[in-house]
């Protein structure tokens, strides 16, 4: 009731706009096209005393570690202490970044061992999150930990209970899940802007070598400058090779694919727009179309995933797809689409299109008929008055756009942890959140590799099959 109270107030209120809008002489249709500044007010406080500062460390000063920081380095009251890498010259890029009295070293358990620091970033590749995470909670440190949090299905209940054991925040890092854009398209979700949902289209187009994950290896690696043996933790025992290092997504023993680094920040948006789980089926195909550089993990996949009914939304499919080696130069989307229209959502703005179903017969389909046939048929359809002048009036686009002085989304996510963090609150992405949007992306692989259906229990996060 309350769902059906909420999309009458929407439908009424774009009902009221396009009147508006349509009144003019200058307006020619019944459509309207109208863009919206987004704005939020931040919650708790924006200056902190020496009591209230945030002492942080970076466990992995990779790629995504140092943008993580970055971000992190922007709310008030936070700074950086210590950074660990297994890399001696991303320890010296991190003086370099941030001063050279920062504490740096090759061994995490230093940096936990640490009295004077409040909070880690577990950047480091997929399949260390779980152990890293767990020890640093049981430590007493709070943690954001990067997606996907686990590598593993199995592995994500023991960050659920070391996080209610120790009572410690844990965030998982998918940033785009509290930004202005992800706010607002659940707004109007929730509002019934795009009526049922019917399905989700999410796609990742890339044409480029590091698109692809073909990142430069430094010329000074070698097994003096990277601690491979640690490197390789709970991995396969293999002889050094630095292309392991630092192309890890490439390899099953490190990473995730394709859709721990990418489907998880989809799943992580969809699950929080419509309030759901996730997903309880999965199927994979794909392949290794082009960048043979020794990978195990395919360039292109397609993924078709069912989700189940429940008290927040419709039985729906969601596809996503991936192209390494787009011709078309690359590009992305992420749209929901409903009974009565269409979100595309990205971080800074939502476009919204509601457009008009046709529910009368067109000359398409009337060719057959003699004339008087018609005739009647139209009157017919008339008496039914299955095209109500309302449903006119509440068709056309609107986009809500992020003011020009938004911090992005990865801001956002950093203010959430560290707010909760001040405030004993809670964060959007907690680690039962964040098994379900890593657990969905996983069954991807789950499928691809079994080359066949998969099924999940997305309440108990469990597989099935």
């Amino acid at each position: 009731m309350k769902k059906d109270t909420s999309r009458r107030s929407f439908l009424k209120k774009a009902t009221i706009s396009t009147a508006m809008l349509t009144a003019t002489p200058y307006i020619f249709s019944n459509s309207y096209d109208e863009k919206i500044v987004l704005s939020r007010t931040y919650q708790g406080s924006t200056s902190y005393t020496a009591n209230d500062r945030i002492n942080l460390a970076l466990i992995g000063t990779g790629i995504q570690g140092i943008y993580d920081t970055q971000s992190a380095l922007k709310i008030a009251g936070v700074q950086l202490v210590a950074a660990c890498d297994l890399y001696t010259g991303r320890l010296e890029r991190a003086k370099e970044l941030w001063g050279g009295s920062i504490f740096v070293t090759r061994d995490y358990r230093k940096i936990l061992e640490r009295k004077d620091i409040d909070a880690v970033i577990v950047a480091t590749p997929d399949h260390w999150h779980q152990k890293i995470t767990v020890e640093a909670l049981k430590a007493g440190k709070h943690v954001y930990c990067e997606k996907p949090m686990v590598q593993k299905f199995e592995e994500g209940q023991a960050i659920i209970k070391a996080q209610q054991n120790y009572g410690k925040i844990c965030q998982v890092g998918s940033q785009g899940m509290s930004s202005l854009g992800n706010e607002k398209a659940k707004q109007l979700y929730e509002e019934g802007a795009i009526g049922e949902i019917v399905m989700l289209d999410m796609y990742n187009d890339r044409y480029s070598a590091e698109g692809a994950w073909q990142y430069p290896i430094p010329p000074d690696a070698s097994m003096d400058t990277v601690d491979f043996d640690t490197f390789l933790g709970k991995a396969p025992n293999v002889p050094y090779e630095a292309k392991r290092f630092f192309r890890w997504r490439n390899y099953q023993d490190y990473g995730t694919g394709v859709a721990g680094d990418l489907f998880v920040h989809a799943f992580s948006t969809l699950n929080y727009i419509i309030g759901s789980y996730g997903p309880n089926r999965a199927m994979t195909t794909g392949g290794l179309r082009y960048w043979n550089d020794g990978r195990d993990v395919p360039d292109v996949t397609l993924t078709l995933y069912d989700y189940p009914k429940t008290k927040t939304h419709a039985a729906f499919n969601a596809v996503f797809r991936i192209n390494f080696i787009a011709g078309n130069g690359g590009g992305g989307g992420f749209k929901l689409i409903g009974t009565e229209g269409e979100m595309e959502v990205g971080q800074n703005e939502v476009k919204l299109t509601r457009s008009k179903l046709g529910m009368l017969p067109s000359s398409y389909s009337m060719i057959a008929y003699t004339e008087a046939t018609q005739k009647k048929i139209r009157k017919g359809y008339n008496q039914e008055a299955l095209e109500p002048r309302a449903s006119s009036l509440n068709v056309g686009t609107t986009v809500w756009q992020a003011p020009n002085d938004y911090k992005g989304g990865h801001y956002d996510h950093f203010h959430n942890f560290f707010n909760a963090i001040r405030t004993k609150g809670k964060v959007v992405q907690d680690p039962a959140f964040g098994l379900r949007a890593a657990g969905a992306a996983l069954l991807a692989n789950e499928s691809y590799f079994k080359n066949r259906p998969v099924d999940w229990d997305p309440y108990h996060m469990k597989l099935l099959s």
